[in-house]
């Protein structure tokens, strides 16, 4: 019995190796073998729309709907890069759409689980740019748009990224302690999982009187990480490439 969990894949052409190391996890035993299988955002370097043609969309949805026809349910979050993935997609990859903050039981244990990124309350230029990206008439807008003027777009938006990324204080990026208690407050459990920050751990602290925990998942920009859920406990580790 084992529930798995990955998060930022960050998949994308200039990578292909992580591209292939996805597919072979999600075709390899343990995959096949678990309770269900969970994508915690950001499975992609960007994400244009559900009509978007190229090939790299396809080579997701055959991998995930292979693991799903296998009979492993498969659970996907959108993060701050695929944020405009929706149904159509979903149905094509077989997987089920969570909204962040969904609270699912995991043998007993009620788990809090998120992208991540709406916690770093601190970084205030990138919580107020989600605002903006996340609204029905943005999204409406840019999906109205050409493919190509979307993937032109899509770029425009990693570097602008990438230089926020190069010029912000690295303690503004991390989760914020007192987000983290509250949502776990809200959702009345002791255990929180997200990704988004990078920064693969397992953080124990006392939340009310009571042990709790938040565990963080790894990215994949030069190797896998998966996080391991068992009635026994948890395990995050890292995954080589062939």
């Amino acid at each position: 019995m084992a529930t798995l969990f990955i998060s930022d894949l960050h998949l994308d052409d200039s990578r292909p190796h992580i591209t292939r190391l996805f597919e072979d996890y999600l075709a390899g035993d343990e995959a096949r073998s678990a309770d269900a299988v969970y994508i915690l955002g950001d499975l992609v370097e960007a994400w244009i729309g559900d009509d978007d043609d190229a090939e790299l969309p396809t080579r997701i949805a055959s991998a995930t709907r292979a693991l799903r026809e296998s009979g492993v349910p498969v659970y996907f979050m959108v993060g701050n890069r695929d944020f405009l993935l929706g149904e159509d997609f979903a149905q094509r990859a077989g997987f089920t759409l969570l909204d962040d903050g969904t609270v699912h039981n995991l043998y007993g244990r009620p788990t809090l689980l998120m992208h991540g990124d709406v916690l770093c309350t601190d970084d205030v230029a990138y919580q107020a740019a989600r605002k903006q990206l996340r609204s029905p008439a943005w999204k409406a807008q840019v999906l109205a748009m050409p493919l190509e003027a979307r993937r032109a777009l899509a770029g425009k938006a990693r570097a602008e990224s990438r230089a926020h990324t190069g010029s912000a204080m690295e303690a503004i990026m991390d989760v914020n302690a007192d987000a983290v208690a509250e949502s776990m407050r809200q959702a009345d459990v002791t255990r929180l999982i997200h990704g988004h920050t990078h920064r693969p751990a397992t953080h124990r602290f006392d939340l009310d009187g009571q042990p709790a925990e938040r565990i963080v998942l790894g990215d994949w920009y030069e190797h896998g990480s998966v996080l391991r859920v068992t009635p026994e406990g948890t395990q995050l580790r890292g995954l080589a490439l062939a």
